[in-house]
């Protein structure tokens, strides 16, 4: 579990996180400015969104950022390390918060695309979720293209060549029981895939195609 990042920018300065009980410290510093703050998880929608360079934790009140990292930096094990453990902190504090049993929580996948993912033990079950596959090709070439970027090709390419094959006959449903398996495999790396990727537990959701 990484709860320190330390990230760099040519232009932008230095900028240090450390995830402490149920905060995040912020430690920022620029050529001309140097501020701390403190961030509570339980605001913390724990379902980042990228924009431009930057992968923002954003406010559950009113939608603003309120952390900013760098995409990758220092580099991408440790950046994917941390928004892992900051995600499923932010998850747990809010749903500590409210009373909510995370256990409780993450037997309902639709709600948040970082809870406990589905388990598709064989090819009947996900034929009797998904019995007519309308899988949207536009996102699972972004999906693909997003996960080349930011993973090594070591540790991605069978989940990426099982995305290929279902973008490449999204019809076949063994394609899709191939994108479960090859999921399911990926253990803790899971939370980090589906930051770039959240498109993949759509297709592996109680509604893959977002109908309700």
């Amino acid at each position: 579990m990484t709860t320190k990042l330390r990230q760099r920018h040519l232009f932008k300065g230095t900028q240090e996180f450390e995830i402490i009980d149920d905060v995040v410290k912020v430690h920022i510093k620029t050529l001309f400015n140097e501020e701390s703050l403190s961030v509570m998880l339980t605001v913390l929608n724990p379902e980042p969104v990228i924009e431009k360079s930057c992968l923002n934790f954003n406010s559950r009140v009113n939608g603003e950022p309120l952390l900013s990292l760098y995409l990758a930096k220092p580099n991408v094990k440790e950046f994917n390390a941390f928004v892992a453990t900051l995600t499923q902190q932010a998850q747990e504090q809010y749903l500590s918060f409210t009373g909510v049993h995370p256990a409780i929580k993450a037997a309902s996948v639709g709600d948040n695309m970082y809870e406990e993912p589905p388990q598709f033990s064989d090819f009947d079950q996900v034929s009797r979720r998904n019995s007519e596959l309308d899988v949207d090709l536009v996102k699972i070439d972004r999906a693909i293209k997003m996960l080349g970027q930011y993973f090594d090709a070591a540790d991605i390419s069978p989940l990426i060549d099982a995305l290929q094959g279902l973008k490449e006959s999204p019809q076949d449903e063994a394609n899709l029981v191939r994108v479960a398996n090859v999921f399911n495999a990926l253990g803790p790396m899971q939370g980090a895939v589906l930051t770039y990727a959240p498109y993949v537990s759509i297709l592996l959701s109680d509604d893959p195609f977002g109908n309700h």
